[in-house]
C-alpha cells in the first residue's frame, strides 16, 4: 500500500466560489475514461457538453482519458479537443480504468473532480446534484446509486443480481455504509484525492470501491445521489474476471485495514469541521462514544476471558488459568480499543499502547487474583460457579479503572492539546507537536 502523502491534516472545507464559464481554472473537470470507443465517443461528448452548457452554472472542463486505445479513439478525442475550448483529451499507454482516473485527477486544476462512463448510461440530470455537496463544502466524495430506493433502473437480471451480491459482500467484509460501489458516475474534491489516491492501489475496476472504503474509514463524507440508470446491452465489461479481480481487492484492502498498514489520520479533517466535534458544557469531547465503544469491546472480552478461563481451568489451577485468560483477552482488548473506541489508526505508537496495556492488565490482575485468593481464604474451596460470579464483580471493577487509564494514560486525546497550545503557545507544553 502507498504511503506517501502529506502528515498535516485537511483543510477545512469551504463554498468553492464560482468561476465563470471560460475562465483559466473551471470549478468542475469531469473525467470520460475511454477504451476503443471510436464510434460513441463524438456522441457522448458532445451531448455532454451541450448539457453542461445549457445547466451546468459553473465553469466547466471534459477530459477524455484514453486507455492505450488502439483503434480511432485518439484521434477522435484529439479532433474534439480541437474543436470544443472545454474539451481536452488525455492520452495513456498503459489500460485501467483506475489508472486513468488517478493520473488525469492528480494533474488536474480544477477543485472539483468526477468522472462518468463514456455510455452515459446514468441520467445526466443527477450530474449537478452528484457534485454541488461539493461545490458548498458539505462533502469530500459523492457516488451516484443505482440501489438507492427511489433510483430508477434498467438493466438484465444476471447484472442486478451481480451487482447486489457485490455490494453485499462489500457490507459484510469491509463494513462498507454506501450502497453502490460500482456506479460510474462519482466526484471527489480535489485536495481530498491528492491526499487519498496515492493511498489507492488499485488501477482497474477495483479502484472506485478501494478509494471509497478508504474514505468513508478515515471519516470522509460521501454523498449519495439516487440515479435513473439504463445499462448498456454493448458494454465491453467482463464480469468474471472483473469479479476475481474485486475479490482480491477486498481480500488485500481488509487485510490492510486490520493491521493497519494504511495512514488514514492523515485523511482527517481539522477539529470543528464537522459539527459531531462540537463541544458539549461539562462532557469531554468523544465520551459518549468512547463509552459505548469500550462497553462493547469490554463485553465481547469479558466473554472471550470467560471462555479462555474455563478452557485453561481444565488443565491448570484458578490463579494460572485466570492469568493465561486476562493477558491473552487484555492484547485483543488494547488493539480493539485502540482502534474501535479511541480511534487510533495506523502502526504509530502500537507497541508503546500495548505495553501500557499491560501494565493495565496487571492492575486488573491484582483485583481479580486478589478476589480469587480472598475467596479461596474466606470458603476453602469454592464451586467453579462461585468463582465465576466473584471474578465478573472484580472484572467490573477493573473495567472501570481500565477506561479510566485508557482515556487518560494509553490513548489521550492529542488533538486537544495541540489546540490548547495553538490557543495559547505561551503554556503549550514542551513536547506538545
Amino acid at each position: 500500500m502507498r504511503t506517501d502523502t502529506p502528515w498535516s491534516t485537511l483543510p477545512a472545507r469551504e463554498h468553492l466560489l464560482a468561476a465563470a464559464v471560460g475562465a483559466p481554472v473551471p470549478v468542475l473537470d469531469v473525467v470520460i475514461p475511454v477504451y476503443n470507443e471510436e464510434k460513441d465517443l463524438e456522441t457522448c461528448v458532445l451531448r455532454l457538453h451541450d448539457h453542461l452548457a445549457r445547466t451546468f452554472p459553473y465553469g466547466f472542463r471534459i477530459t477524455v482519458a484514453d486507455n492505450a486505445s488502439t483503434d480511432r479513439t485518439p484521434q477522435v478525442a484529439a479532433a474534439l479537443a480541437s474543436r470544443i475550448p472545454e474539451v481536452r483529451s488525455h492520452r495513456l499507454e498503459e489500460k485501467g480504468r483506475g489508472r486513468a482516473l488517478r493520473t488525469v485527477w492528480s494533474h488536474s486544476d480544477a477543485p472539483v473532480l468526477a468522472y462518468m462512463d463514456v455510455d452515459l448510461s446514468t441520467d445526466l440530470n443527477a450530474l449537478l446534484p452528484l457534485v454541488a455537496p461539493l461545490i458548498s463544502g458539505h462533502s469530500d466524495l459523492a457516488i451516484g446509486s443505482r440501489l438507492s430506493r427511489s433510483s430508477r433502473v434498467v438493466r438484465g437480471s444476471k447484472r442486478e443480481v451481480v451487482s447486489r451480491a457485490y455490494n453485499l459482500l462489500l457490507r459484510s467484509s469491509l463494513a462498507a455504509g454506501f450502497s453502490d460501489a460500482q456506479c460510474g458516475f462519482k466526484a471527489i474534491r480535489r485536495e481530498v484525492a491528492e491526499r487519498l489516491l496515492p493511498m489507492v492501489e488499485d488501477t482497474g475496476w477495483f479502484f472506485d470501491t478501494e478509494m471509497l472504503v478508504l474514505a468513508e474509514r478515515a471519516g470522509l463524507r460521501i454523498h449519495e445521489v439516487p440515479v435513473d440508470w439504463v445499462d448498456d446491452p454493448d458494454s465491453t465489461v467482463h464480469i468474471v474476471r472483473t469479479a476475481a479481480d474485486d475479490l482480491k481487492g477486498v481480500w488485500r484492502v481488509g487485510r490492510a485495514l486490520a493491521t493497519g498498514a494504511l495512514p488514514l489520520d492523515r485523511l482527517s479533517r481539522p477539529f470543528g469541521d464537522d459539527p459531531r466535534d462540537r463541544a458539549v458544557p461539562g462532557v469531554p469531547r468523544g465520551l459518549a462514544g468512547q463509552l459505548v465503544g469500550f462497553c462493547v469491546v469490554g463485553a465481547l472480552s469479558t466473554l472471550a476471558y470467560l471462555a479462555l478461563y474455563s478452557l485453561f481451568r481444565m488443565g491448570v489451577g484458578p490463579q494460572t488459568a485466570n492469568g493465561a485468560a486476562l493477558l491473552v483477552s487484555a492484547v485483543a482488548n488494547t488493539a480493539a480499543n485502540r482502534r474501535l473506541t479511541f480511534g487510533v489508526r495506523g502502526r504509530g505508537g502500537a507497541v508503546r499502547h500495548q505495553a501500557q496495556g499491560l501494565v493495565v492488565f496487571a492492575i486488573g490482575l491484582a483485583l481479580t487474583s486478589g478476589s480469587l485468593a480472598g475467596l479461596g481464604a474466606a470458603s476453602g474451596s469454592a464451586s467453579h460457579s462461585t468463582e465465576l460470579a466473584v471474578l465478573i464483580a472484580a472484572n467490573l471493577a477493573a473495567t472501570v479503572l481500565r477506561f479510566l487509564l485508557f482515556r487518560a494514560w494509553v490513548f489521550p486525546d492529542r488533538r486537544t492539546d495541540r489546540q490548547d497550545a495553538r490557543k495559547n503557545p505561551a503554556h503549550a507544553p514542551r513536547n506538545a507537536s
